[in-house]
């Protein structure tokens, strides 16, 4: 078994380990592994301006998604916690799991015959981009925030609070917000990661001047090698790095509980 368990995390670790070799090769050609050592290729990151614009949709888009997440989920999970008809819940909950069932492709398909018509012709813009990325996050953004604010005294409290007169609107920044801030804000660190790293839904409804950051990485691939290697691990560390504060914050919740 722990064999096993070894050569899985080296299938995983080893693409990984290439492509970080190959980022500081000068030339990778028919071998395995390149030849030569430079930081020519993160220098040429830097001063790209093309890299950078994909870098900056794909923040633009990825901060976006996450205050719609928080503006359109998070009110909706409040009010259906406070609802006694189960029926309505598990309507959401089915409606929320189709982005996950139905393949990407499928979605992205959808997306170009209905947006690439004369009636609707928005195939191509950001603020459609924004849309796609949010149909694929918010089903973990509303699971997430769902499951962990069931296990709270939210409806016990809201009562408490509505019987002092707070509005529905005071009711929600003073009693839900405080109560689902953990999950929140791992939630939107999920969201966010997700953003980050589509690809295959922004490679069909992304512009020319909207690229993100994955989709500008596919045709580096059909050109230098080395360069492509770099941007993926830029790609890669920061993905990293949004996984490992996710981590750290459940982690500190969950010792905050114990304790």
């Amino acid at each position: 078994m722990k064999k096993i368990t070894y050569l899985y995390i080296i299938y995983l670790l080893l693409p990984i380990f290439l492509l970080a070799v190959g980022s500081f090769g000068q030339s990778w050609m028919n071998t395995l592994l390149p030849k030569g050592f430079t930081l020519d290729w993160y220098l040429e990151l830097l001063h790209s301006t093309s890299y950078r614009n994909a870098l900056l949709m794909s923040l633009q888009v990825c901060v976006t998604v996450c205050l719609v997440n928080l503006l359109v989920v998070a009110p909706l999970v409040y009010t259906l916690q406070l609802l006694n008809a189960s029926w309505i819940k598990s309507l959401f909950r089915i409606s929320a799991l189709m982005p996950i069932a139905v393949p990407e492709l499928v979605i992205g398909f959808g997306f170009i015959l209905a947006f690439s018509s004369s009636t609707l012709p928005w195939l191509g813009s950001t603020w459609l981009l924004i849309i796609g990325h949010w149909v694929l996050t918010f089903p973990y953004f509303f699971f997430s925030l769902s499951a962990d604010i069931e296990k709270s005294p939210l409806k016990t409290l809201d009562r408490v609070a509505q019987s002092f007169g707070a509005s529905a609107l005071k009711r929600f920044v003073t009693v839900f917000l405080p109560l689902a801030s953990q999950s929140i804000l791992t939630g939107l660190l999920t969201v966010a990661a997700i953003s980050l790293g589509e690809f295959q839904l922004s490679n069909l409804i992304a512009g020319f001047m909207n690229r993100t950051y994955p989709t500008l990485l596919l045709q580096a691939f059909y050109g230098a090698t080395g360069l492509a290697c770099a941007a993926t691990i830029i790609l890669l560390l920061l993905a990293t790095f949004i996984s490992l504060t996710s981590n750290f914050l459940n982690w500190s919740h969950s010792k905050g509980r114990l304790q």
